[in-house]
């Protein structure tokens, strides 16, 4: 048990160094992270702006994306303002509270943005394979209780995340190597047994981000199934188009993430300024990549968006 003068409580501060090894480098790293942050809000932002002015988008589809887009948001907000803030003035400084709290948005972030690429792809799934029952399956009311599903669930299972780190004694070095809280890093920094905090992390990502890539995928093999029988070539590629951007959506958010945790699992070798670029870059890329990847690829979205910035331009013409 730790004594009293070693036990590091809320009142105390943790110490985020951002990239370890590389703090030479944290002004040059901090040109990425800057852009990537005024991409993230000014792209999910017009994301949001342009459908929900738009009547024509008003449907299922761009009701999740607008989602996607919020999630994003936040995702952005609770990660990058500290990281640059570490790298442009070394305030590394950050509360036990305030490190719970990035651990919540973080997490439940992730877990929402996972559920809302699972809806998307059972949309698609709809839409090819049973279009006529579309409107009826895939109904406002539908749509709104799908939304409130997502948020509820992700705020639901990482609230105990608040509660298995706050209930940790801290008697260990303050300095976190990274440049965000994260669970089970803070977690390895109690002087007291962790196992339920490991196994309730492993827990919530086999059922919640594993288990929404499955049913993904499971759904896209269906669709893959269902447009390959369709009789046309035009029929075919309109169908795989219509997919496409949610398919780049899904690799941007999925594949990093795995690519982390493999390395994390068998790169013993691997240095760790590396493990937290590739953490970083799972932060970084969905809000970043989103909007582009659904501004370009989505035909609805690119027009709206031309039109949007045309007529704006036009206004301000005399």
């Amino acid at each position: 048990m730790a004594s009293p003068n070693h036990t590091i409580t809320s009142h105390t501060v943790f110490i985020l160094v951002g990239i370890p090894g590389l703090e030479a480098q944290h002004l040059w790293i901090s040109i990425p992270f800057c852009f990537s942050y005024i991409v993230a809000l000014l792209g999910n932002s017009l994301l949001i702006f342009v459908i929900s002015n738009e009547r024509s988008l008003h449907e299922p589809m761009y009701f999740f994306l607008s989602m996607l887009a919020g999630i994003d948001l936040i995702l952005s907000n609770t990660v990058l303002p500290k990281a640059l803030a570490i790298f442009w003035f070394q305030a590394g400084e950050i509360s036990l509270d305030g490190c719970v709290t990035q651990i919540f948005f973080i997490h439940s972030a992730f877990i929402a943005e996972s559920g809302i690429l699972l809806a998307m792809a059972f949309d698609r799934y709809v839409a090819i394979c049973d279009p006529l029952r579309y409107a009826a399956i895939l109904s406002h009311r539908i749509i709104g209780y799908v939304g409130l599903a997502i948020i509820v669930r992700s705020f639901c299972v990482i609230l105990p995340d608040v509660f298995l780190v706050k209930r940790l004694p801290f008697c260990h070095s303050r300095v976190l190597p990274h440049t965000n809280c994260e669970h089970m890093a803070v977690a390895k920094f109690a002087c007291a047994d962790i196992r339920v905090n490991v196994w309730y992390g492993l827990s919530v990502l086999l059922f919640t981000v594993v288990l929404d890539a499955l049913l993904i995928a499971i759904s896209y093999i269906l669709i893959l199934r269902a447009v390959f029988r369709l009789p046309s070539q035009g029929a075919r590629s309109k169908a795989l188009s219509t997919c496409g951007s949610h398919l780049g959506v899904i690799s941007m958010f999925y594949f990093p993430g795995i690519f982390t945790i493999i390395t994390q699992r068998f790169g013993h070798h691997v240095p760790l300024h590396t493990h937290i670029l590739l953490a970083n870059v799972c932060v970084l890329a969905p809000p970043v990549l989103n909007p582009i990847i659904y501004g370009v690829k989505t035909k609805q979205i690119r027009e709206r968006m031309v039109n949007f910035l045309f007529s704006k331009g036009n206004k301000m013409t005399f």
